[in-house]
């Protein structure tokens, strides 16, 4: 075997035996909604014109339904903590669904719950991410919505 064709199948199996475990981690962890919001609100990655309402959470009347709102955000884990790295994701779901709410002219997106590879999971204080070793991801999934009293 020539010697670049025998370092190259050394380094196919060593990526094969390393990248396999990298990617084995795919697990479901739950963290707290308000302190996510009040960390995007801070720093000015939410903006406040839409309200967010979790499945649970009271909600104001409804005067106008404006359909399904979904969402899917990942973002990298890579030398942040679970949670860090969860939140941010959280955060992007929230911004993108801020932004379609007010495109439709809602002001809140309500009965919202997890969907993370379409298993509902639902809460009024707990969000849940699918963390990975390198990558994290949320899924959301509820309502826009005008309500009264906004």
């Amino acid at each position: 075997m020539k010697p670049i064709t025998s370092l190259a199948a050394t380094f196919a199996v060593l990526f094969a035996l390393v990248a396999a475990p990298a990617e084995a981690r795919d697990k479901r962890v739950q963290f707290n909604i308000a302190s996510a919001i009040a960390q995007g609100k801070a720093q000015g990655v939410l903006d406040g014109s839409v309200a967010f309402y979790f499945e649970g959470q009271a909600t104001p009347a409804v005067v106008q339904d404006f359909g399904v709102a979904n969402t899917n955000r990942k973002t990298n884990a890579v030398g942040k903590s679970e949670q860090e790295s969860c939140d941010w994701a959280l955060l992007g779901a929230l911004v993108a669904l801020q932004d379609a709410a007010k495109a439709r002219g809602a002001n809140a997106v309500i009965g919202l719950r997890s969907n993370f590879k379409r298993q509902v999971f639902s809460s009024a204080t707990q969000y849940e991410c699918g963390a990975g070793r390198l990558m994290v991801g949320v899924a959301l999934l509820g309502n826009y919505a005008k309500v009264a009293d906004r």
